[in-house]
């Protein structure tokens, strides 16, 4: 199965899926989680541009998705560009975005593959895209091409799919199901309306991260493509609420930081 095919299957995929995943963004927007991920934002670009005014940083979102971190770069002050391959995404982080929306320029475009010139951004960030792709390394290439000398690369993703390769993973993946259940924790692992899983979990066999130890791949790419990188793996701390906590357990999420070294 070529490449060219899983992307077409991952539109059709999370065409299906949009309004449920947007439903999970709304949730995240309308609690704690909103102050928790902007305030992480806010921290690692603060940290990386500590003398900058965040209206005049120009930020990529790769792989919006319903947007969050499209509306949350905006109401920190930045110039946002969101780009995404599934249009049905796209209207749904507009929706999303609402009065926003006019303020943030969304993109159809492939992550691997973008239309942008070089040095283009000051900063790219993504949340659990990479594991998506059929080229993650393209991807990280691009990302990188199109950072200003200087640039902040973050990319926050997990080890989301290792449990169809590993025993020790899926075992660990069934004791999350049952945690959640037992707690009456809404449980995003388990298919709702316009979600099949089981077409997620083929595409996912198919995928080159999903077998891969990460975020160990990661930082050797990033590395060999010149960056300077480090993983933030306790980042799940920061970012989860105490049901994300549980739910995902047995898949922490990790923040890939990285800086493109000035020429």
């Amino acid at each position: 199965m070529s490449p060219e095919t899983i992307l077409e299957e991952n539109r059709e995929y999370w065409s299906g899926r949009a309004p449920g995943y947007s439903e999970v963004n709304r949730l995240e927007l309308g609690t704690a989680q909103r102050l928790k991920w902007k305030t992480c934002l806010r921290e690692e670009l603060m940290r990386r541009f500590p003398a900058r005014d965040p209206g005049s940083l120009r930020m990529l979102d790769a792989g919006t998705g319903p947007g969050f971190f499209a509306i949350l770069l905006c109401e920190l002050g930045c110039d946002v560009t969101a780009i995404d391959f599934t249009p049905a995404m796209l209207d749904e982080a507009k929706e999303n975005a609402g009065e926003l929306a006019g303020a943030i320029n969304f993109m159809e475009m492939n992550a691997e593959a973008l239309e942008f010139p070089d040095e283009s951004f000051d900063a790219v960030i993504s949340r659990n895209l990479t594991w998506n792709l059929p080229h993650p390394g393209r991807a990280y290439a691009e990302w990188a091409r199109v950072l200003k000398p200087g640039g902040l690369l973050l990319n926050f993703d997990a080890n989301w799919y290792a449990y169809l390769f590993d025993n020790e993973a899926q075992a660990a993946y069934e004791k999350d199901r049952a945690a959640s259940a037992e707690q009456g924790i809404w449980d995003q692992n388990l298919s709702g309306e316009g979600e099949d899983f089981n077409v997620m979990d083929d595409i996912a066999r198919r995928l080159p991260l999903s077998g891969v130890r990460r975020p160990a791949w990661d930082l050797e790419r990033l590395s060999a493509l010149g960056l300077q990188a480090e993983a933030d793996e306790g980042i799940w701390r920061r970012v989860w609420s105490d049901e994300e906590k549980i739910s995902f357990a047995s898949t922490p999420l990790f923040l890939l930081r990285a800086v493109k070294m000035n020429a």
